[in-house]
């Protein structure tokens, strides 16, 4: 049975979507339902908490999942994140996974300063800050990682993000006008178990590694290890999701930005 174990034990992992009401677009609620059903197939119960501004925050956090928003979206939620960010940042520090797309990587920097002259603090988890321009960075993109390979997904955003020295990017893409900011060839920022990127698509349902390193760390977080209990049927499943996550990548791969 999915999400139980081969004794009928519950092991619950807890998933917070941050902000889905307003830093949810381009697909990035996809996110959260490749993380619920892979956990579901490794044998945990998913327990996914949506947090909006206002909400009470869950008693128990294994994992974070944020997505992207327009400018005023982040504007909205400005004041409820920073009620938020000694939280957040004791969460990072104790290796919880997190993984923020766009609009919630720049809010996780130093600083956005939009296209229009105002600045948004960030609450600094990254060493990365974020300027508004005029041209929109969009198109299919691949990017390359020494930990999890070629990463595939679909940039679209006009911020651009710069990393401080020794900031480790997710990974690096192979042209100019791509990536983090279109000069420096990064893409995505890396610091204890929470990744930034611009990649939408959505990210995880194209990148099982990435998803699967994010369900060991909450499952190490939780239980000290990261321990799969399935069935002949969760592994069948899972092998024919991964089967189409890779047809998927060859086809995003292969199209012109």
């Amino acid at each position: 049975m999915a999400g139980t174990g081969p004794l009928g034990q519950s092991r619950p992992i807890d998933v917070v979507s941050l902000y889905p009401k307003d830093m949810n677009i381009y697909g990035d609620w996809g996110n959260v339902l490749t993380i619920q059903r892979r956990l579901a197939l490794y044998g945990y119960e998913p327990r996914i908490h949506t947090y909006n501004s206002g909400d009470p925050w869950p008693d128990h956090v294994d994992m974070i999942l944020g997505g992207g928003g327009q400018d005023n979206g982040q504007k909205r939620i400005a004041d409820d994140f920073f009620k938020r960010a000694d939280t957040l940042r004791r969460l990072a520090q104790d290796d919880v996974p997190m993984l923020m797309i766009c609009g919630m990587y720049q809010l996780f920097g130093e600083y956005f300063e939009t296209i229009d002259g105002t600045r948004l603090d960030g609450i600094g988890i990254f060493g990365v800050y974020t300027e508004g321009r005029e041209k929109r960075m969009i198109g299919n993109l691949v990017e390359h990682s020494e930990q999890f390979g070629d990463v595939i997904g679909y940039e679209n955003h006009s911020g651009q993000t710069f990393l401080r020295d020794g900031v480790e990017p997710l990974g690096r893409v192979d042209h100019d006008g791509q990536g983090n900011n279109g000069e420096d060839h990064t893409e995505g920022a890396r610091v204890h178990n929470v990744i930034g990127t611009y990649m939408h698509g959505s990210l995880l349902p194209k990148n099982p590694k990435i998803s699967d390193f994010l369900i060991a760390a909450a499952a190490t977080h939780r239980y000290g290890e990261f321990r799969p209990w399935q069935e002949e049927a969760q592994q069948a499943e899972l092998a024919r999701i991964d089967e189409t996550a890779a047809n998927a990548r060859r086809v995003a791969a292969s199209r012109p930005r």
